[in-house]
């Protein structure tokens, strides 16, 4: 019974958790570790994760006053900087920089850089304000309107709403100014006296400014009379607000945000599409914000050709499409929804798992339902990365829950398997691959723990046969515990053997830990590798074989006969400690040789020299003779049960190396029929396999944009590739490694 397991389990997961702290990644449940390394999408929000969270306000979009023949007439929206802003005498630009400096939440805070807390968007909206109309300006403005009321921002309604008393009015005749901000097609619904062409110009200067991958926000204001100077506000949306919100609001202009892809996105991104999996953006952005941004860090590929239409109108989905096609009960199983006939349903759903790269507009209860359907619809790993209080119930559905662990609630962090210290996707992509290493190595710590156990049962079986005892339990818990558990924890410190990052990632329920490959392996190859060894060195002992042919019971053996016993139960022992040596220094790869891969695991190699001085001390010490029933052997049988390592290591040599050639002919293979359909004929044996793997390698140079496909395996440049040149043999001896890599990894 391999009892050993659960230990090396447990604690070569913790070896884990304490390698993702260096990665910025805490792990709070043991078996994330693993998870992330499995994980097939991404769900990531936009703000503070793909972008900086460092907002600055750019642009200020508003209606335009001036005479300018220019123009003739025409309403139109102006477009300024706060930089170059000149608020004096403009009636337009005044309104919109009172909207801007009444409607926020921040505070100041001269403890604080800037002088300014709050979140990133009211801070920037704030700072713009100051840098257009000054500070002194904006603390007169407020304190001329002083706020009376607020309904705070929700992501239901997409809006923000503060009543601020006029204090220049008299009490008999108070007003209020009532100031919105928010979406703007949320905000431009409830304004009036918005005629035809300034919709038009106010939509079009949005789609410019949102093109550009800014976040653009609405404001507008409207003056409330005849409330009386003790009127008491109350609602907390349009719906049961107890003054009109009906309509009546004044369009005063549009405020741009820049907040630009963080450092590094882009090629964490990437990292993800080599890895053989998506990202896929979730944010409460407009679309065309979203699009551009996941544009520039390579989330949205550019546009394709016509035969890739519906990917295309699927790439970007907003949350009123997902409203409109909403399963009942978040339910997805596809039996259920062509039994209730919801076949335009199913298909939506199942299109938007294919082609989908961006949810906008979306709210934290419809992150639960996209977890849902790539995890029913397309059988993915999802990992969902999460801040707020609201993303708890998608942070729980996910098999990897990802907080956010500088803006992150405690609530989010609570629900969470996994929290990134510094908020950054390029530490996702680290602990992705430390997963990867951890379940490599997992699966080298099975293995050899399982390869002991052959050895180690046969004995008893053939004593039924009349075999002298070869093994006595002593020897059983000196191997277990002496020398496989701890050889098999320090697997966990073993570094990769290729990259991890380019392969596939392990599903966990289609490629179990544990395969009938693995047992095979263990049980019928490595150790019988090693009883091989252990029998032919133990009938080598002097009078084993006569002591087997009379069929003598133990207790019937003379002292003479004791002894010679005694002596091959300590040369099986021997044996197997050895066999198992060389089995540990076999595992250490699976594809590569030993000679160039070396033995670069300090750990490990600590632990087989301690295994072996342990093992000799337990023959050569007196002490321990008596209470383990082992004698000391002869220099000659210690170097005959040395064998075993030997045979094993080249056993394995032989057949990694003939893994390795099978897999280059299949490769070499694959290019050529590939070379073959690029240029449309067969190509010389040579050339011909040298062209198609030099062409391998121009595709997977020019190719950056994450694929398309559902399995995220990336797709097939079929373009006519240029003729190799001189210095295309060094790209040429990579391809082929990484492709002997790959399918050398799965034929394993």
């Amino acid at each position: 019974i391999p009892e050993g397991i659960p230990l090396c389990v447990t604690i070569s997961l913790s070896i884990g958790c304490s390698d993702m702290v260096r990665e910025h990644v805490l792990v709070r449940k043991l078996a994330a570790v693993e998870t992330l390394g499995s994980a097939s999408v991404i769900c990531s929000d936009k703000t503070g994760t793909l972008t900086s969270g460092k907002m600055t306000a750019t642009d200020f979009a508003l209606p335009e006053s001036r005479d300018d023949p220019e123009i003739s007439g025409e309403r139109g929206l102006l477009v300024i900087q706060p930089s170059t802003c000149n608020a004096s005498g403009d009636e337009q630009v005044e309104a919109l920089l009172r909207c801007t400096a009444l409607n926020t939440a921040a505070k100041v805070d001269p403890q604080s850089p800037g002088g300014l807390t709050g979140s990133p968007t009211e801070v920037a909206i704030v700072a713009g304000c100051q840098e257009a109309w000054g500070l002194k300006q904006v603390d007169a403005v407020r304190e001329a309107f002083p706020q009376v009321y607020e309904i705070p921002f929700n992501s239901a309604a997409k809006w923000m709403l503060t009543v601020h008393v006029d204090a220049q009015t008299s009490e008999a005749a108070t007003e209020y100014l009532a100031v919105l901000k928010g979406a703007p097609e949320r905000v431009m619904a409830l304004c009036s006296g918005m005629d035809v062409q300034l919709r038009a110009q106010a939509e079009a200067s949005l789609e410019q400014l949102m093109g550009q991958g800014k976040r653009v926000l609405c404001l507008a204001d409207k003056r409330l009379s005849g409330l009386g100077p003790q009127y008491k506000f109350e609602g907390s949306s349009a719906a049961d607000a107890n003054f009109a919100m009906d309509g009546g609001f004044v369009f005063r202009g549009l405020v741009a945000l820049e907040d630009p892809p963080k450092e590094g996105a882009a090629e964490a991104v990437a990292s993800i599409a080599r890895a053989g999996a998506r990202t896929i953006m979730v944010t409460g952005d407009h679309p065309a914000t979203a699009r551009a941004i996941a544009r520039r860090i390579g989330i949205v590929p550019e546009p394709q050709d016509s035969e890739h239409s519906l990917a295309e109108e699927y790439r970007v989905i907003t949350g009123a499409q997902l409203e409109n096609f909403a399963p009942p009960n978040d339910c997805f199983d596809a039996k259920a929804l062509e039994a209730e006939g919801l076949y335009e349903l199913l298909a939506f759903w199942q299109r938007c798992v294919e082609h989908t790269r961006v949810f906008a507009r979306v709210s934290p209860m419809h992150k639960r339902t996209i977890v849902r359907a790539y995890q029913t619809l397309g059988g993915h790993v999802v990992a969902m990365t999460g801040d707020g209080v609201n993303d708890a119930p998608a942070l729980k559905e996910a098999e990897v829950g990802i907080a956010m662990g500088v803006r992150g609630t405690e609530v989010a962090k609570e629900a969470s398997d996994i929290v990134i210290l510094d908020d950054d996707l390029q530490s996702v992509v680290a602990g992705m691959q430390q997963g990867r290493l951890c379940s490599e190595n997992l699966r080298k710590s099975i293995l050899y723990t399982l390869c002991s156990k052959v050895p180690q049962a046969l004995p008893t079986f053939a004593q039924l046969l009349g075999v002298p005892p070869a093994l006595r339990p002593p020897h059983v818990l000196l191997v277990d515990i002496g020398t496989d558990i701890w050889t098999a924890i320090a697997y966990a410190c073993q570094p990769a053997e290729h990259s991890l990052m380019e392969q596939k990632p392990r599903h966990p329920k289609r490629d179990r830990l544990v395969t009938c490959g693995m047992l095979t392996f263990s049980f019928g190859y490595t150790g019988a590798l090693q009883s091989s060894m252990c029998w032919l060195c133990f009938f080598t002992m002097p009078k084993i074989w006569n002591l087997t042919m009379e069929g003598k019971a133990r207790s019937s053996f003379s002292d003479a006969e004791d002894d010679a016993n005694i002596a091959g139960m300590t040369m099986y022992y021997w044996t197997l400690v050895m066999g198992q040596v060389g089995a540990a220094l076999a595992m250490t790869t699976t594809k590569s040789s030993l000679l160039t891969y070396g033995v670069p695991n300090g750990a490990l190699n600590v632990c087989i020299v301690l295994e072996i001085l342990l093992s000799l001390v337990i023959i050569y010490c007196k002490t321990f003779q008596d209470p383990f029933s082992t004698s000391a052997l002869p220099l000659e049988k210690v170097w005959t049960g040395a064998t075993a390592c030997l045979v094993i290591v080249l056993f394995e040599e032989v057949r990694k190396w003939r893994l390795r050639s099978v897999a280059t002919r299949r490769s070499f293979s694959r290019l050529s029929r590939r070379g073959s359909l690029d240029t449309g004929s067969a190509p010389p044996p040579t050339e011909g396999v040298h062209a198609a793997a030099t062409g391998e390698v121009m595709a997977q140079v020019t190719v950056t944009a994450p694929s398309d496909e559902s399995s995220g395996t990336g797709g097939r440049d079929d373009a006519r590739l240029p003729p190799p040149s001189a210095n295309d043999d060094r790209r040429l001896e990579r391809a082929t490694l990484r492709s002997v890599n790959t399918a050398a990894s799965e034929s394993w």
